[in-house]
């Protein structure tokens, strides 16, 4: 059940890349011709049979995500034809493609227009060259400003960028460097988010040695790039998230507004039915046709609240009272206290996150959820 109408998203995963990079526990393996070949006409394959089971309205949002998509270059033709051919693709859908900007980009991008990606996702992670070469990236900053140029040459006028703060060594000094050049490639979208040392990654194993900033620091870097972004006219739409007025990614709203999406491939997740399900993190598996596994959640009460205190829109009163027939007023009284330091923004119809209330989300959403009965 959603607050609104609306398709159906599709998530494609494409577990390859040319290296693992230093902080990512992404599922993906290492990218060779004939692997890439085999997994793309398996995912084709897949796609057909969903399309099979499904009934559903048309599918308006699709996202290539790994990995590195962008490593498929021609193969990309089929897969998005084989996800016509299932699903009811809406001519205004919005397709996404996650793209790393390598030296040369100029043939995925050209696979891309024929396919009829719309929108790219860049990871440029930093306007730092040395922070780079620290996160284990393949790219320089100038890459990136290169790899955004030829997009536009090639008609992409949707383009986010991907940043990281947080890192070792930084400061709000550093940040700024890093905004100001992210700021200078004009996207019309910007995902920013805090490094985690995520464990079996090459960054955790250095966690002893590496100087992550403290976390009063981190919360500086995170609200003057809130301030700095908002002030060059970007929303401040969800809490890693900034967007030029209606550039939203509209395939990530429907995670946050617990909207129903397909994920398929290996590590990919689902919500169809009130129910979650994803598929192993194994591609032999997948290749061998290993169904998907129930998992937990299917957007309860608790799993709606906090996703719906992610997005700035916040939890209306009302849609709460529809879907689950919980009354407003305990949470309210628990909010007020929290409105008072600043963390939240409370009105007669919604609940929502200040800036500085989505640095402590966890804990306000735990008070929340306490008294939402």
């Amino acid at each position: 059940m959603t607050d609104v109408a609306a398709g159906l998203g599709l998530y494609l995963h494409i577990p390859f890349c040319i290296k693992k990079c230093a902080y990512c526990d992404f599922y993906s393996g290492t990218a060779e011709e004939k692997a890439i070949e085999a997994y793309t006409e398996r995912l084709s394959e897949e796609i057909m049979k969903w399309g099979g089971r499904l009934c559903r309205p048309c599918v308006d949002t699709v996202y290539l995500g790994g990995g590195t998509p962008s490593l498929l270059e021609d193969r990309l033709v089929p897969l998005l034809d084989a996800a016509r051919t299932a699903f009811l693709l809406d001519d205004g859908a919005e397709v996404t493609m996650e793209l790393n900007p390598a030296p040369n980009v100029s043939e995925a991008l050209s696979a891309a227009v024929t396919a009829g990606i719309n929108r790219l996702s860049i990871g440029a992670q930093s306007g730092n060259d040395s922070e780079l070469a620290l996160l284990g990236r393949s790219h320089t900053a100038a890459d990136t400003l290169a790899a955004v140029r030829t997009a536009r040459r090639y008609g992409f006028d949707n383009i986010s960028l991907d940043l990281m703060i947080g890192l070792p060594d930084s400061s709000v000094k550093t940040l700024e460097k890093s905004l100001d050049f992210i700021l200078s490639a004009q996207p019309e979208h910007i995902s920013a988010y805090i490094l985690k040392l995520e464990e079996n990654t090459l960054l955790y194993n250095k966690r002893g040695i590496i100087n992550l900033p403290e976390d009063d620091e981190t919360a500086e870097q995170y609200l003057y790039m809130c301030r700095r972004l908002e002030s060059a006219g970007y929303e401040h739409y969800e809490i890693s998230n900034f967007c030029l007025p209606g550039r939203e990614s509209r395939h990530n709203l429907k995670y946050w507004r617990c909207e129903e999406y397909l994920g398929i491939g290996p590590s990919a997740h689902s919500f169809i039915d009130g129910k979650r399900f994803y598929y192993p993190r194994d591609i032999k598996a997948f290749k061998a046709g290993v169904l998907p596994v129930q998992d937990g959640g299917g957007g309860g009460t608790e799993e709606y609240i906090m996703l719906r205190l992610r997005l700035a829109e916040g939890l209306c009163f009302e849609v709460m009272r529809r879907r689950f027939g919980i009354s407003s007023e305990n949470m309210v009284k628990a909010a007020l206290p929290l409105k008072e330091a600043g963390l939240l923004r409370v009105t007669d119809k919604k609940i929502s996150l200040t800036d500085k209330g989505m640095l402590v989300s966890n804990s306000i959403i735990t008070e929340l959820l306490e008294n939402c009965t």
